[in-house]
């Protein structure tokens, strides 16, 4: 017999208010060895409460939870030391104690056994890339530095699980890159990751398996390409044209052909233009294009895949609760 999965949700359900809210329904999912798992959805799809009742701080309603092979509804203590939460922000650490004795401090908090302390200290340090601030007082951390030592507390004692609450949210775009570049060296260490992100590229870039949620039901699961298939789509064409040259085009031909769409939108003075083209269009694509164009032949014109943030878009009116 294997190892035990990381994560194994099944038929989760999760209510408030006496029953009369459900914020989880029926809510399955599994996290493997070495695997992001993104959970998508809008804000109130039950993303968060999810993460909550994997970690131990909510009990599930009904259905169950494993953690390692350990029921964490059952045994939460014991389910909690096979797993490693970030839920991130400025607050967590003593500002003005050194990036090591905070470590430290809570790798004793979380049962590391003291001959191993400093080794796992060290260890996750270099992890995060922040062994050169060892002796920093956190208070002196970016934020983004302060979000790599969340994911460095995280991994103290070795988990099977990490759990990751929107762990780019609010930094800029380069301090972002380098968290996901440390996220996908806990995954290619062996370490089963959950996440949960509102940015589409972050999703598109670390997830393997990408399960979007809306009012706290699963509406589809798989890679983007199994997503851009529940939405309906194959392919988008986008291209930008200057405001006079509209007139001149003739997207009225694609108004008769089912299930394509074109959305305009108003940039710089000009108009971009994003044509999304269902399943089984593609033997017309180039055709109908043509015929929509006309004379007009813009620079930066290109068919490609769907997107995530496209195909989720797509999707977005029936994720709403």
């Amino acid at each position: 017999m294997g190892s035990p999965l990381p994560l194994s949700v099944q038929h989760v359900r999760r209510t408030f208010h006496k029953g009369n809210f459900v914020a989880v329904d029926d809510l399955s999912l599994e996290v493997s060895s070495g695997q992001i798992h993104a959970l998508l959805g809008p804000n109130g799809a039950g993303k968060t409460t999810t993460v909550r009742m994997c970690a131990t701080l909510l009990e599930p309603t009904s259905g169950s939870v494993v953690v390692d092979g350990i029921d964490a509804v059952r045994h939460p203590r014991r389910a909690r030391s096979r797993l490693g939460l970030v839920l991130g922000g400025d607050l967590g650490f003593y500002g003005r104690a050194s990036a090591r004795d905070n470590l430290a401090f809570f790798a004793d908090l979380q049962g590391v056994p003291s001959r191993d302390r400093s080794g796992a200290v060290s260890r996750v340090l270099e992890l995060v890339s922040l062994s050169d601030f060892a002796n920093t007082k956190v208070q002196e951390f970016s934020r983004g530095m302060k979000q790599r030592l969340h994911l460095a507390r995280a991994a103290l004692t070795r988990p099977a699980l990490l759990l990751l609450d929107e762990p780019t949210t609010g930094l800029d775009p380069d301090i972002a890159l380098r968290i996901r570049d440390v996220i996908r060296s806990f995954s290619q260490s062996g370490i089963g990751v959950l996440l949960t992100s509102h940015s589409m590229p972050e999703v598109e870039e670390l997830a393997d398996t990408i399960t979007l949620l809306g009012a706290g039901r699963v509406h589809a699961r798989g890679s983007v390409q199994t997503i851009a298939s529940a939405a309906g789509i194959e392919a988008t064409t986008t291209f930008s044209v200057a405001a006079s040259e509209i007139a001149h085009m003739s997207l009225d031909a694609l108004d008769d052909v089912e299930g394509v769409r074109v959305v305009k939108r108003p940039h710089q003075g000009n108009w971009s233009l994003t044509i999304y083209w269902p399943q089984g269009k593609a033997d017309v694509r180039d055709h109908l294009l043509h015929r929509t164009l006309g004379e007009v032949q813009p620079a930066d014109l290109l068919t490609r895949r769907a997107s995530l943030e496209e195909s989720y878009l797509a999707l977005a009116e029936g994720l709403a609760r």
